[in-house]
């Protein structure tokens, strides 16, 4: 387990030892933790013993988590309720009769139950890794993971190697290319864009999925020089940077998928709710020039882009973002 402090140190502890050091966290200046003990995934007693530590000595910690999807359920989403926490699940698919299956219905299931929960999730995947793994197999996994509304999509094999990992036979050296450039597309654009809450909104009005999107993304980073062949880094960007080329390139898809109309409540609805990230992460408040009302814009008939494009009628405004009183609000000027 490593802690990640805000205070720029960093403590090595292991995981047998969490929580007999989480009484002194708050006297040492850790203020959030990440485990990366993979076998720690799979064992739920372990995992609410922690939480129980977490809760008793030190409720105002950041704690990452890995956990397996299968020990998801109603009383161990009822045990983390209360943590300021964030579940790292391993997206990965089960070997039966050498094919690798996915069952997509228990995914859903207990994604679904997540949200529901208000639980903070991301997803853990790589790409040919596995034995059997193809590329279309990967561009499945990555349709489906993000139709689940993660917060986060991790790739570990961006580490030392930046992914280059030997192809498995059914996953070309090409192949393997492909789904680096889409898998930090995907990192750069959704995970550092913070850009669950309006992703799937903005695909499906553009009739075009996940993977293929991020495959164009990673070909707009490459001819923009902030690809990680030049180095790019997306987690050391400001966000605010990072929304910028979210709304350049969101732009050029609309004027090429004839969907021009729905550019201005998708760059509303991508600005507003960076506003309000950026509020929420370091109390930074704005000020926007909107092209609509941003009730209607933060209303459920904004979640069918095309239709409220259609059906709403444009107020342009400005609006200020703000905290009132540890609470986000906005205010028309």
């Amino acid at each position: 387990m490593q802690t990640g402090p805000r205070a720029q140190r960093q403590y090595d502890i292991p995981t047998s030892r969490i929580v007999q050091e989480l009484p002194d966290f708050t006297a040492r200046g850790i203020t959030e933790f990440i485990i990366h003990d993979k076998h720690l995934a799979s064992d739920k007693k372990e995992i609410l013993r922690i939480a129980d530590a977490v809760r008793k000595y030190a409720p105002e910690l950041f704690i990452s988590i890995p956990v397996s999807i299968k020990i998801i359920d109603k009383d161990f989403l009822a045990a983390m309720s209360d943590l300021f926490c964030s579940l790292e699940i391993p997206l990965d698919c089960t070997e039966k009769g050498g094919a690798l299956l996915l069952d997509k219905k228990m995914w859903s299931s207990k994604a679904k139950a997540l949200n529901e929960a208000g639980t903070v999730f991301g997803f853990s995947m790589g790409w040919g890794t596995q034995a059997g793994d193809t590329f279309r197999m990967f561009r499945t996994r990555l349709d489906f993971a993000l139709s689940l509304y993660p917060n986060h999509v991790n790739f570990p094999q961006f580490g030392k190697d930046n992914g280059s990992v030997p192809g498995t036979g059914v996953f070309s050296s090409k192949d393997m290319d492909f789904a680096r450039g889409m898998a930090f597309a995907c990192r750069t654009f959704y995970t550092a864009g913070r850009a669950v809450p309006w992703f799937n909104s903005a695909t499906q009005a553009l009739r075009i999925l996940p993977s293929q999107f991020f495959a164009d993304f990673d070909e707009w980073q490459q001819c923009n020089n902030c690809s990680q062949i030049t180095g790019f880094v997306p987690e050391e960007r400001a966000h605010t940077e990072i929304e910028r080329m979210q709304i350049t390139f969101l732009k050029e898809k609309c004027a090429e998928k004839h969907r021009e109309h729905i550019f201005p409540a998708l760059s509303d609805t991508v600005r507003l709710n960076g506003a309000f990230s950026r509020l929420t992460e370091n109390g930074k408040e704005s000020t926007l020039d909107l092209s609509y009302n941003p009730d209607d814009i933060l209303s459920p008939c904004s979640m069918s882009l095309c239709q409220f494009a259609e059906n709403v009628t444009m107020e342009s405004c400005t609006v200020r973002i703000f905290d009132s009183n540890g609470i986000p609000d906005y205010k028309i000027l």
